[in-house]
């Protein structure tokens, strides 16, 4: 009998080459937040010193209970706790909303058959080439308008709907079977129970992976928050870190507890829904 070959992705050797460089490329990624952690539990004449101290001799928990304004510890006017309270508000609200509106218009799109629908979809892709920025002006004068600038609406309303979430759902659906709804159909189910029912629990995989895309965008939303919020009861996290930042310069074990505390939704966030990011994104890519 012929031995099979082994295939070069097979090869010992380069799967060992493979394992090194991808080990590599992943402690560059994630040295600098072992420095942020470690910075954040130091003294402030430390953090600089050389050779750098990854684990320190002690840990100064005071500087997250400074940052969080705990115990009367902070000299400080922002309040983390309630620009942390505003970010998770907003994130949550527009989660829920830009993927349920996602999951409809993706599945109108991509299952129900009405006049002009490729039109409309291609009009509505094209709305994606337009930058943020220049309709930054336009929201504002409507917002204004209707006398909501410096409160969470004009950062709610817009996310409540997500053209690329709209697009990976509508690639989603297309790859289904039209058999399965067709089936709902004789059974007697109409179009809103056919979605709810059975293509939403097909689809848990690319809503998991949209919102946690959704969270982030949210969460790191600088430019809307520092135009549409001046009041600092209504902040959020970035604008309240930069003003933070901008009031410690000089004090970086603070900012190092202040952006790593900003960090820890983030990183709860993407482990508990990590196992559905990657299918959720390969899944909605797939050309239907």
């Amino acid at each position: 009998m012929k031995k099979l070959k082994t295939s070069p992705s097979q090869h010992p050797v380069t799967e060992a080459i493979a394992t090194i460089l991808m080990t590599v490329f992943a402690l560059t990624m994630i040295i600098p937040f072992i420095w942020m952690l470690s910075a954040s539990m130091k003294k402030g004449i430390d953090v600089m010193k050389l050779p750098i101290e990854w684990l320190p001799k002690y840990f100064y928990p005071d500087n997250y209970l400074k940052v969080w304004n705990i115990g009367g510890l902070a000299k400080r006017d922002y309040h983390f706790a309630l620009a942390y309270f505003n970010s998770i508000k907003i994130a949550v609200i527009n989660l829920v909303g830009s993927v349920l509106t996602s999951a409809a218009a993706g599945y109108a799109f991509a299952k129900i058959k009405f006049r002009g629908r490729n039109a409309v979809f291609l009009i509505y892709l094209a709305t994606m080439m337009i930058p943020s920025q220049v309709t930054l002006i336009p929201k504002f004068t409507i917002f204004a308008t209707l006398g909501l600038v410096g409160t969470h609406w004009p950062l709610i309303l817009p996310g409540l709907v997500t053209i690329t979430g709209t697009f990976l759902m509508r690639q989603y659906f297309m790859q289904i079977p039209d058999e399965l709804r067709e089936s709902a159909y004789i059974d007697g189910a109409n179009e809103f129970v056919i979605w709810l029912r059975i293509m939403m629990p097909v689809a848990k995989a690319s809503m998991a992976s949209l919102a946690l895309i959704v969270f982030l965008w949210n969460w790191n939303n600088y430019l809307d928050a520092l135009v549409f919020l001046p009041n600092w009861r209504m902040q959020t996290i970035p604008v309240s870190l930069r003003n933070f930042i901008d009031e410690s310069m000089t004090e970086y074990n603070m900012i190092m507890a202040a952006s790593a505390s900003a960090l820890l939704p983030v990183f709860i966030i993407f482990l508990a829904g990590q196992k559905f990011f990657v299918k959720g994104i390969i899944a909605g890519a797939v050309k239907g």
